[in-house]
């Protein structure tokens, strides 16, 4: 597995959380993401990630800044993104259960690093129920 990971400012600490679980679970991580806590403008570090969600290059992204909203704005502007701005687990897994979520939006303001943690966990080990729920996936993009 490939996970494309990016962040601004207010989501340096938990990126390096994040990468160091990701890469003890074996998985690969791609970082576009700032690594300083200095100032930085969110699209240009979540354009890359939805760009290797939408090419295929990666299984899934992981974006974080301070709200969640910028940044999931941002890469839904994609046409191959379904991004999901989670803040629990259980929202998480509906993401992906019946929105089959492929970037997963975290809020470093409104969740702890351990939140943020167990949201990756279910986001990964989830899987996308189909049924009903793909009809309504399939309307999503605009032509």
């Amino acid at each position: 597995m490939t996970i494309s990971i990016g962040n601004d400012h207010a989501g340096t600490i938990y990126k390096n959380e994040i990468i160091s679980y990701l890469e003890s679970k074996q998985i690969q991580v791609i970082n576009h993401g700032t690594n300083t806590n200095d100032s930085v403008d969110y699209p240009d570090f979540v354009h890359p990630v939805a760009n290797d969600v939408e090419n295929g290059k990666v299984d899934f992204g992981i974006i974080i800044c301070g709200s969640g909203n910028g940044a999931s704005m941002t890469a839904n502007k994609h046409q191959k993104v379904r991004c999901a701005l989670c803040w629990t687990t259980e929202i998480t897994q509906l993401a992906r259960e019946h929105n089959n979520a492929n970037i997963l939006s975290i809020p470093a303001r409104f969740t702890s690093v351990h939140q943020a943690l167990d949201m990756v966990k279910i986001f990964l080990e989830t899987e996308f129920e189909g049924g009903r729920h793909e009809r309504r996936v399939e309307k999503i993009a605009c032509s």
